[in-house]
């Protein structure tokens, strides 16, 4: 089956979160071997037990993307279990209530959020992307998906910095599919709008929830698991032929004019002209 990663190696940073751990559950599921990768240890090696315990292989590595010795050393860490990398799925990122909470617009913007934005989000998928380049390089074969945002084509009028950093990534990831497609290594982009995971959720006020939803055009918000499929794609044989691609995943909310729920006031709906 050309979804089928039997065999694979696979690593996903941000392994213990709503997105991250979907995705190595599913990696798992598909046949993959799983390096579940976070700053939180205990939580990723409660992942690599959940994958494990449907009869896959998988570990836990500790990371944290800020630190160039530590993705070397983690890098160090697979190759000397499993010998290989397959894929790399670059899904941390630093997004927690209190940075956000100080990711303003560009006017009100305090340099250390814009530095640490780019430091864990652009910087640490970079050196990622860098250390499993060299092992797919040797083996002429490889898959790189790298997580973006849908705030990455959209300006908004707060989380300057994160959305920044986003756009960046979409940049390195078509360099990546550029300089390396003629050895066999693919890269895309996949960029989640809002997902309805815990965390999320939780983090949100009431009203801007409410307006999340009204702009999405699907009927639900999407969950981890919608992201998560969308990743266990780009890393199949069956997208074989696709690279260099930013592919949102947002349930339509990055395709439309903002404030379409509004405009519905005026305009007649589809619903509304069903005889």
């Amino acid at each position: 089956m050309g979804n089928s990663l039997e065999g694979r190696v696979a690593i996903v940073t941000g392994g213990a979160g709503g997105i991250g751990s979907a995705t190595c559950r599913l990696l798992g599921e598909r046949g993959a071997r799983v390096v579940v990768a976070d700053i939180d240890r205990a939580r990723a090696e409660a992942v690599a037990d959940e994958v494990r315990s449907s009869g896959r292989e998988a570990m836990s590595v500790t990371v944290d993307l800020s630190s160039e010795e530590s993705i070397t050393a983690m890098f160090e860490t697979v190759v000397e279990r499993f010998g290989r990398l397959d894929i790399m799925d670059n899904n941390a990122a630093i997004l927690t209530p209190e940075l956000a909470q100080r990711d303003l617009d560009i006017g009100g913007m305090e340099t250390d959020v814009w530095d640490i934005c780019f430091a864990v989000n652009t910087r640490g998928t970079m050196l990622c992307c860098r250390e499993a380049l060299k092992i797919m390089e040797r083996q002429r074969s490889g898959v790189i998906v790298n997580t973006a945002s849908n705030l990455a084509l959209q300006g908004n009028v707060i989380q300057a910095a994160y959305s920044a950093s986003k756009a960046a990534i979409i940049q390195m990831t078509r360099s990546i599919a550029t300089s390396h497609g003629h050895l066999g290594i693919r890269a895309n982009t996949v960029l989640p709008g809002l997902t309805g995971s815990k965390s999320a959720l939780e983090n949100l006020p009431d009203r801007l929830l409410e307006i999340v939803r009204e702009e999405t055009l699907t009927p639900d918000l999407g969950d981890p698991m919608d992201i998560a499929h969308t990743v266990a794609f780009l890393v199949s044989d069956e997208a074989r032929y696709i690279t260099g691609q930013a592919i949102a995943a947002d349930g339509g909310t990055s395709i439309h004019i903002p404030g379409y729920a509004r405009l519905r006031e005026f305009f007649p709906s589809p619903e509304d002209r069903q005889p």
